[in-house]
């Protein structure tokens, strides 16, 4: 995979450096409700991406946030594209955001790539081939207990039922004595900050496979473990993520899970 993953890392880098150009300087829309924004950023940075990979590879398909989708996620050559996670932050001037670039086979990743460029903190991945920040391996953490543990989260736009179970969860994950919760409001960030162990797990009730393809392929190979709310392995048509070191995986699931059915 070393020539997607090249292509995956060097697209975020042109696209993440527009979008530090563009910082506070970018029009805003909306898509559909007040909280759900897109930007320029988003659009030019998106445009990037795609131009790069279509250049290298004209016949494979993209499953992207903000343009059209051309491949569903069970293609045999698919990539996937957040060109601008954290677009509310972005957009508030908030100096805390991604891009993600993930390249999968028949609905697995092999290949992803997560930009900080507020950081220059390039965090990326091959299948089998270990998690890396900026070029360093990278591991998850060894915490054992929910008690030394710090865990992400994150709200979708919704205002009702999932944004009350999230607070639900992080009510009863501070009842176990955990040590702290964080809500940065970029998934993609947060994955890689489990993976490197700066967090030591995350969840979100309500995530799109652009939000973790690529951020949930690092955190494996740097030895976590991927769910989706319910308990099943993370996929690319899943619809939430939970995520963890090995330490602590069933531990966290077993407070924030979501079985089907369930109100």
């Amino acid at each position: 995979m070393s020539a997607q993953l090249e292509l995956a890392e060097a697209s975020a880098r042109v696209a993440g450096r527009r979008l530090v150009e563009l910082l506070g300087k970018a029009s805003v829309e909306h898509k559909g409700t007040s909280q759900n924004l897109v930007t320029q950023a988003d659009l030019e940075a998106e445009e990037i991406v795609t131009t790069m990979i279509s250049a290298q590879y004209p016949d494979h398909k993209f499953l992207r946030e903000e343009g059209e989708s051309t491949g569903g996620v069970e293609a045999d050559h698919l990539w996937v594209i957040d060109p601008l996670d954290a677009t509310n932050n972005y957009a508030h001037g908030i100096p805390h955001f991604a891009v993600s670039v993930a390249y999968a086979e028949k609905g697995v990743p092999m290949a992803g790539a997560i930009l900080d460029p507020m950081r220059d903190e390039l965090f990326s991945a091959a299948r089998g081939a270990g998690a890396f920040l900026n070029g360093e391996r990278i591991r998850v953490s060894r915490n054992a207990e929910l008690l030394e543990c710090i865990i992400g989260t994150g709200f979708y736009y919704d205002r009702g039922e999932l944004m009350e179970r999230t607070l639900e969860s992080v009510h009863d994950l501070f009842k176990r004595n955990i040590r702290g919760i964080r809500r940065f409001g970029s998934a993609a960030v947060d994955l890689c900050w489990v993976a490197c162990g700066r967090f030591d797990g995350f969840f979100e009730y309500r995530l799109a496979p652009w939000d973790y393809a690529a951020g949930g392929l690092i955190i494996e190979e740097a030895g976590g473990r991927c769910f989706d709310r319910e308990g099943e392995p993370l996929r690319l048509d899943s619809k939430s993520v939970v995520v963890a070191n090995a330490e602590i995986a069933d531990e966290l699931l077993g407070v924030v899970r979501w079985d089907k059915g369930e109100t």
